[in-house]
């Protein structure tokens, strides 16, 4: 097994008394699509903020690459988040701004000395073409259906030619045929860019079609972590039960006798 480019140890985070990881173990291997599930708010989308530092875990330690996280100021994250980008849920999109100047943001951020307005212009229509929507860069977000959103958004992430992609709820909102476009486009970065792509999903019919790994959250903890033949065969009950979208018996007693 090769050495994971991304690794989670014995991670804690709490928001006050809610203790959101307990004891956060993952692995993530370079150029693989590992998809995390878990139902809502058990912190799928804390784990990708801790990565970057957008949010900073109480204890343990987060590497990328053989570099601590953790323990990082915010300059020396700016280096990290020229390697990770993030998708966020709803694409974040400034309004304000054109969908060139939307997908030029992260050139601006962190490659304004090394880049003329020229290279970051052909950046941003690479960007826009590997996604299908070329040409659109003075068009506004609020000109755009919330598929084509997604996918500008894509673009943006894309464009500071990441090593490793982040994807919150990539398909959330999207209709059948959206969401099987922005599954292409995931599998289709990982084998075009070599990107490794850790994608936040609840949508089981995209996890077994884009992973090669699936790790499940609950409890605070990951509970199982395998390829898709081995997530589906798993014999723990917690894993069973959310692939066929059954609540656990207790759970659904205790939401019976709270109601």
């Amino acid at each position: 097994m090769p050495d994971p480019l991304i690794s989670f140890r014995k991670v804690r985070k709490a928001f006050g008394q809610k203790v959101v990881y307990a004891g956060l173990d993952l692995d993530v291997f370079r150029g693989e699509v590992l998809t995390i599930v878990g139902g809502s708010g058990v912190g799928k989308s804390v784990m990708l903020k801790m990565l970057i530092g957008l949010l900073r875990a109480d204890s343990g330690n987060i590497s990328f690459d053989g570099q601590d996280v953790t323990g990082m100021k915010e300059s020396e994250l700016s280096l990290v988040r020229q390697r990770i980008a993030m998708l966020f849920q709803g694409a974040a999109l400034f309004d304000s701004l054109t969908v060139g100047e939307n997908v030029a943001y992260g050139l601006e951020e962190h490659f304004r000395a090394t880049m003329n307005s020229t290279q970051r212009e052909e950046r941003v229509a690479w960007a826009l073409g590997l996604v299908g929507l070329p040409g659109i860069e003075l068009m506004r977000p609020s000109d755009l259906s919330g598929g084509m959103r997604k996918r500008v958004g894509l673009a943006r992430a894309i464009a500071v030619q990441p090593e490793v992609l982040l994807y919150d709820e990539p398909t959330t909102g999207l209709d059948p045929i959206n969401t099987a476009r922005v599954n292409h486009l995931i599998t289709g970065l990982q084998e075009k860019l070599h990107i490794t792509s850790i994608v936040v999903t609840h949508d089981m019919k995209s996890v077994f079609q884009i992973s090669d790994r699936v790790a499940m959250v609950h409890s605070g903890r990951i509970i199982c972590v395998g390829s898709v033949d081995e997530f589906q065969a798993s014999k723990d009950a917690r894993v069973a039960d959310f692939i066929a979208g059954r609540a656990p018996v207790q759970e659904s007693v205790e939401a019976l006798l709270s109601s």
